[in-house]
């Protein structure tokens, strides 16, 4: 061992880091660790943990990053993970890791074990992962410097740290110069066994564990060295008499007991239960009723009783189960007193005498009333079994919570982590006073304010009896051994562990200069290592490598792939075949020892899984290493915050010219009256040439309520506006938007204040003006209208204006001005506030006319403003004006006005302009989004080497979520782009991984198809800024030449062409981002066909062609001997080119025939996928009217696996499939007498009220696969012959939705109450209660499915006919 510590650590000068507080004999130790691999063997509570954390404080130099190296801190249980942890924080500055089972370390690859190393320095975790990542070389030996072992007595037999040092530290000792970490092992007792008779014996078992440990035992010279600074508990022993419960009693139970199994394993037998299912139901039913035996015969006929009601199956799914414990329960019961004047705890020697409660139990309460007057009781009672645990609880609660105060917890290894050191921390603090504990707490949990200990079992290990026994911290502790009377021999063992603490402290001082022993097993001699990762399985680890593997393979409910052995111990050897879908399909055959064949076999497996990749460099299964990927994937993006876009061609920089060009845009439109007011051309005048599709853009645009306005914009010509005319067109343009978007004039004076831009800012620059004539200008009259802030009139007059009237001249309320210019005009009222657009005179009204108030009192106008407002109007014969309120909350926009109370804003202005002008925003959020979705094309385009023509409304409606509310939006294209992305990923996949199976095929389909992987494409494309994802909203809209508010517009060249400019941030949810990619997919296929959608899923990332050749076939079959090839192909009509791909779509993975190949597994994948694409692809093009969301539900309701099996049963199907399962064969049987009660037209729809074996949906999948294949990948071939089986395809007419989806739409609709579903299962079966309440009354249904789908759709379909037929219900 010397030599061996010289080549580990020569280079290695480290010196003892220790805690000021430490003790003498944990220095002691300390520095014995510095120098060799060591076992500290002492005392639970001597401050065992002290001394590994100044070894690890020693070591710190070598460990500190960015070094390599890191230390490892290894304890048995999760509990101690955490504890342990954080007393290495505490008491060292180190970087900790923490890591559990839980944690999802089985996913991680070797980037994350890397990552790890890179970020700690110390790793807490229980051994089990430090096993598999030395397995896998994802962790090597070279690279920890220290292990610790705690609890190291349990390195032994199979446990992971006798694994451990096997495998990987014993191996390596031989070798020169082998880097490897230094030992240190904790333990209370290094036996963990029933004890020995003899010094030898104990000393056997302490080399035992010094070899495999490669260390040696450091202990104090003598107790009395700990007992300086430890408390030893004072040992009792405690002799009961044991008294058989009566007789009769016991007997009527045990007979009734069994009655009670026999009628729950016939009812299990008639469930029809799938084998899998059918044997763990047997198994629970069969350890349930040992478990009531146990504690009628151990604890009496109450705990019994107990066992029934405390019991986790009482809450099972299963509800044979739960029935067994209620039948249990009323069995006891029946033969307990009851009533209100009866307690267990009233008279429990008369109890014990009824058999009610055991001499043993009556035997533990007594030893705990011994210490009934200790303040501050702190009791762990250690028993064996869990349930023994449980029952203890219930009665201890019963018997002490009022009389004594004390609080009984339970703590076994079923408790969650969090729930156990709760439990732990409110028995430190005095909340709980006993906790009865299987061996969980015997290890290493630090409860020092315990000061009693009851073995109600005895120890069954050396370990386990001193482990138990310093769990009694506390000065003056007791520690309470329970022995029956005349069990001699748990008698003289109690008294051999006691005497063994002295005997193992002997025997390691008197050995401990006998060097270490090297070990070999010829388990680990044997092994496949991969040289690029230093990978390794072993015979020991073969077998569990090897299953491992196979439960990653498709399976069902019916079909577990499970490796299959034949071992002929004469011959010595053993054969092998895996399932179906791997792809070593030939047997495997070995040749050895007897005892070890079936590892070989499995090593034999592992190399050639390996070998054609199957298992990776690490040796890990394929498709765990993909998964690993996907879950990083999925846990990178939520939420996407990127630019939101603005159109480069409305931006402009400010600058001092004299003169600027403008193109100017003829916004069309409807002549005609549209919502009681006329409209008329709108002037858009832009900067840069807008580049559209077609000469004319013409969309319709959903306004409001008020209808559907038809909007064209016509290209006109080249404007020349200068410096003076562009910045009243702004002021015109500002005011406008600005009265209709918040009429206050104190605001808008501010506004047109900071019309004039800072030179040199990025702002919005574009001018809506009106139009005048044939063909249209822009009328120049309007545009100077504006009066506000202050303008004097003068003698100002329209062009119409005639003199000559007897109206000329009139007062407003700041001016004397000629009536023409109020006759078209904007004015405000100061009294309140309000502004009108006013369209002539009201020649028959004048001030003293009387108001048509609605009100029994008569008032003339000027009464009125005098009254209200205090206003005395002077002009009395003056006409009123007619107004109208320009605010849409007012109640009645039409007013009359005395023009003396107005004051001039704009005129002349008439109403139609204003009436124009409010659908303006709209139109422009609309031409701006057709801009967006212009560049994003052009984005593709320029990348493009194909002539593909896209509509750019197709691309708007791709990037248009429904949050926006508009009436078309991304569904229809996103459902179209799904299936296609889908199809062509599982084409690509197919083809390329010939040797992969379809749940491996699947995981990498989701890499390339996932929302993750879409999100990250799309963000690659810089696409989050085009998305439209909210409603418009008109105070959101920037006004052009509004300057008063800052907008940020920061310049972005997305390629070498496009350029965009961002106003801020937007924040979208990456599904989103992943339906709109999904939505332009769809666009281009819509348009361009697939080869446009593929060009722009290369353009995004997803580079897949459909050129490639296809897949040759080496797989010789014999068709015809296995199905009926001719009745199937004229079935089909379908004529095969390889009749094997018929074979391998009706194989099912049961059906383990050497002359099969493959189950249908791979072709399922594939037509899958081909049957979601060309049923999706008919229902689009063949109803292209449809609204969106409609094509989803018709998608959804006949490419579903219940469409498919219905199917499959009426085409006869189910008599061609091959497999070799009775339950299935049951299963289908039932579903055949179902369809035929059911006498559907159609096969579609969700009319079908049970669940359906899928392997009935998958051959209808299957087949379209095959022929997929064999016609050469054509998917109109394909549609062509699997179409006659799923007639009459569904259309619009025949669509009925999915009765949850009409019950959750019905109560929205209603505003009815919809209670949470209520669900259950028993017996593999899951019931679904649906509850409405509709205008006070209770509506509620429940029903029964194998899946919670099928039965809250029967449920919800029965509770919509309910609702509809009730009285109420039109």
């Amino acid at each position: 061992m010397e030599s061996t510590d010289v080549a580990v650590f020569e280079n290695q000068h480290l010196s003892a880091d220790p805690l000021p507080f430490a003790r003498s004999y944990q220095l002691e130790a300390l520095e014995i660790a510095l120098k060799q691999n060591t076992i500290v063997y002492l005392e639970t509570g001597s401050g065992k943990t002290l001394i590994a954390i100044m070894l690890l404080r020693s070591y710190a130099s070598l460990l500190r990053k960015p070094s390599p190296y890191i230390a490892v801190f290894l304890v048995p249980t999760v509990v101690l993970v955490t504890q342990q942890g954080d007393a290495l924080m505490l008491h060292t500055d180190l970087k900790v890791g923490k890591y559990w089972g839980e944690k999802g370390v089985d996913y991680w690859n070797a980037a994350t074990w890397q990552q790890l190393v890179d970020d700690h320095e110390v790793l807490v975790m229980t051994p089990a992962i430090l096993h598999a990542a030395l397995r896998h070389s994802f962790l090597q030996m070279g690279m920890i410097k220290v292990i610790i072992f705690d609890e190291c007595h349990n390195a032994r037999g199979k446990h992971p740290y006798a694994s451990i040092m096997m495998e990987f530290y014993h191996r390596q000792l031989t070798r020169e110069n082998a880097q490897l970490p230094r030992i240190f092992g904790m333990t209370a007792s290094p036996i963990k066994s029933k004890g020995s008779s003899t010094a030898d014996s104990y000393w056997q078992k302490i080399r035992d564990l010094e070899n495999l440990m490669h260390s040696k035992v450091y202990t104090c010279s003598s107790e009395s060295v700990l007992a300086d600074y430890i408390p030893f508990s004072n040992p009792k022993l405690k002799i009961y008499e044991h008294v058989d419960i009566p007789s009769k009693l016991f007997q009527t139970l045990v007979h009734d007991l069994e009655r009670l199994k026999e009628k729950h394993e016939c009812l299990i037998s008639q469930s029809n239960l799938s084998f899998m299912r059918d044997g763990s139901a047997r198994r629970r039913l069969s350890k349930l009723h040992s478990n009531f035996l146990f504690c009628l015969s151990e604890m009496g006929a109450w705990l019994a009783f107990k066992s029934c009601e405390e019991n986790d199956f009482l809450s099972s799914d299963d509800a044979c189960v739960r029935d067994f414990c209620l039948g249990a329960s009323t069995i006891f019961s029946a033969h307990l007193p009851s009533g209100p004047h009866w307690s267990i705890g009233k008279d429990i020697q008369a109890n014990v005498d009824a058999g009610y409660l055991s001499s043993k139990v009556n035997c533990l309460l007594e030893s705990l009333l011994e210490y009934r007057d200790r303040k501050d009781l702190r009791c762990i009672i250690f028993v064996e079994r869990i349930i023994t645990a449980i029952v203890l609880r219930s009665l201890l609660n019963e018997l002490f919570l009022e009389r004594s105060g004390w609080r009984t917890e339970v703590t076994t290894g079923r408790i969650t982590t969090f729930k156990q050191n709760k439990i732990v921390e409110e028995f430190r603090k005095g909340l709980v006073n006993i906790i009865v504990a299987t061996s969980i707490l015997e290890e290493g949990l630090d409860v020092r304010s315990c000061n009693l200990v009851i073995r109600f079992d005895p120890s069954t290990t050396v370990c386990s009896f001193i482990q138990s026994r310093g769990r009694a911290r506390m000065q003056n502790s007791d520690f309470i051994l329970m022995v029956r009377k005349g069990d001699d021999a748990t008698l003289t063992r109690m008294q051999n562990y006691k005497a063994s603490v002295e005997i193992m402290r002997q025997e390691s001082l008197r050995h401990a200069s006998i060097p270490c022993s090297t070990l070999h097993d010829e388990l680990y001699d044997e092994c496949y290592k991969v040289e690029s990762t230093g990978a390794v399985v072993t015979l020991s680890s073969s077998v569990s490598l090897l299953d491992f593997y196979c439960s990653r393979l498709p399976s069902d409910g019916y079909f577990k792939p499970d490796p299959t052995y034949v071992i002929n111990e004469e011959t010595e050897t053993c054969t092998l075949q895996l399932p179906k879908s791997s792809p070593l399909q030939g047997i495997i055959s070995v040749q050895g020892k007897r005892k070890i064949l079936k590892q070989l076999a499995c090593l034999e497996a592992c190399k050639q899984l390996h070998r054609v990749g199957a298992l990776t460099d690490n040796l890990v299964p394929d498709i765990v290493e993909e998964e690993t990927i996907n879950k990083e994937l999925e846990c990178k993006i939520k939420i996407v915050e990127q630019s939101l876009y603005y159109p480069s061609e409305f931006v402009s920089h400010c600058g001092n010219e004299s003169e600027a060009v403008y193109y100017c845009y003829l916004v069309e439109l409807p002549h005609d009256s549209y919502n009681d007011s006329q409209l008329h051309g709108i002037i858009l005048a832009v900067r840069t040439k807008l580049k559209f599709d077609d000469e004319i853009l013409a969309f319709d645009l959903d306004v409001d309520r008020r209808g559907r306005l038809k909007v064209q914009l016509n290209y006109r010509k080249v404007v020349i506006f200068t410096s003076e005319e562009i910045r009243r067109c702004q002021r015109f343009q500002v005011s406008v938007f600005r009265i209709l978007r918040d009429p206050d004039l104190s605001k808008l004076q501010e506004v047109l204040a900071a019309v004039q831009s800072p030179i040199g800012s990025a702002v919005s620059d574009y001018l809506l003006l009106p139009s005048v004539g044939t063909p249209p200008e822009i009328n120049w009259q309007y545009v100077n209208s504006l009066l506000f802030p202050s303008q004097v009139l003068g003698d100002k007059h329209m062009d119409w204006c005639s003199t000559q009237g007897r109206r000329c001249s009139v007062n407003t309320i700041s001016e004397v001005v000629c009536s023409c210019m109020l006759e078209n005009s904007l004015v405000c009222t100061p009294h309140n506030g309000r502004i009108y657009c006013i369209n002539g005179f009201l020649e028959n009204l004048d001030c003293n006319s009387l108001m048509g108030v609605r009100s029994e009192e008569s008032i003339t106008y000027r009464e009125h403003y005098r009254k209200r407002y205090g206003i005395n109007i002077c002009s009395e014969e003056v006409p009123l004006l007619r107004g109208k309120h320009i605010s849409k909350e007012a109640k009645d926009s039409s007013v009359a006005l005395p023009p003396e109370l107005c004051s001039l804003i704009m005129s002349p202005l008439f109403i139609s302009t204003l009436n124009t002008y409010s659908y303006v925003p709209s139109i422009m959020h609309r031409i701006e989004s057709l801009i967006m979705a212009s560049n994003l094309k052009k984005m593709h385009l320029d990348h493009c080497t194909q002539n593909v023509v896209i509509p750019t409304a197709k691309i708007l409606e791709a990037m248009t979520t429904k949050n926006c509310l508009e009436k078309f939006h991304l569904e229809s294209l996103e459902t179209l782009g799904d299936s296609f992305l889908k199809y062509a990923a599982s084409i690509k996949l197919f083809k390329t991984y010939e040797n992969d199976h379809q749940g491996l095929l699947t995981v990498k389909r989701k890499q390339i198809i996932s929302n993750a992987t879409l999100c990250r494409l799309g963000c690659a494309r810089k696409m989050p800024g085009f998305i439209r994802n909210k409603p418009f909203v008109l105070k959101a809209w920037i006004i052009p030449g509004d300057n008063s508010q800052v907008h940020n517009f920061d310049e972005e060249l997305l390629t070498s062409s496009v350029k965009m400019y961002s106003r801020g941030k937007q924040k979208i949810k990456s599904k989103i981002m992943a339906d709109v990619v999904e939505a332009l997919i769809g666009a281009y296929l819509s348009s361009g066909g697939e080869v446009a959608a593929l060009s722009f899923m290369k353009w995004l990332g997803v580079d897949i062609n459909f050129v490639d050749a296809p897949t040759s076939r080496h797989l010789p079959v014999n068709a015809e001997k296995l199905v009926n090839v001719r009745y199937l192909e004229s079935l089909l009509h379908y004529k095969f080119n390889d009749p094997s791909l018929l074979v391998e779509a009706l194989s099912h993975g049961s059906c383990m025939l050497p002359d099969i190949p493959r189950c249908y597994k791979r072709l399922e994948f594939l037509g899958d996928a081909v049957l979601d694409y060309v049923v999706t692809t008919h229902l689009y093009f063949k109803y292209p009217g449809l609204t969106p969301g409609l094509i989803t539900d018709l998608r959804s309701a006949s490419v579903n696996n219940e469409c498919y099996a219905l199917s499959a049963v009426k085409a006869g199907l189910h008599d061609h499939i091959l497999y070799d399962l009775q339950v299935l064969q049951r299963h289908i049987s039932s579903t055949v007498e179902d369809f035929k009660k059911l006498n559907l037209v159609s096969t579609f729809g969700w009319e079908a009220e049970t669940t359906y074996p899928k392997v009935l949906a998958d051959v209808i999948e299957s087949l379209a696969g095959a022929i997929f294949v064999d016609s050469g990948f054509n998917q109109d071939t394909t549609f062509l012959c699997i179409r006659p089986l799923l007639e009459p395809l569904i259309t619009p007419q025949t669509l009925k939705v999915h009765p949850a989806r009409e019950l959750r739409e019905l109560c929205h609709q209603k505003g009815y109450i919809k209670q949470k579903n209520v669900v259950f299962r028993e017996n593999g079966i899951v019931y679904v209660t649906v509850e409405v309440e509709a205008n006070g009354v209770i509506h509620k249904d429940s029903n029964s499915g194998r899946n919670q789908k099928m039965a809250e759709k029967v449920a919800s379909k029965y509770l919509l006919k309910s609702l509809k037929e009730y009285p109420y219900n039109p």
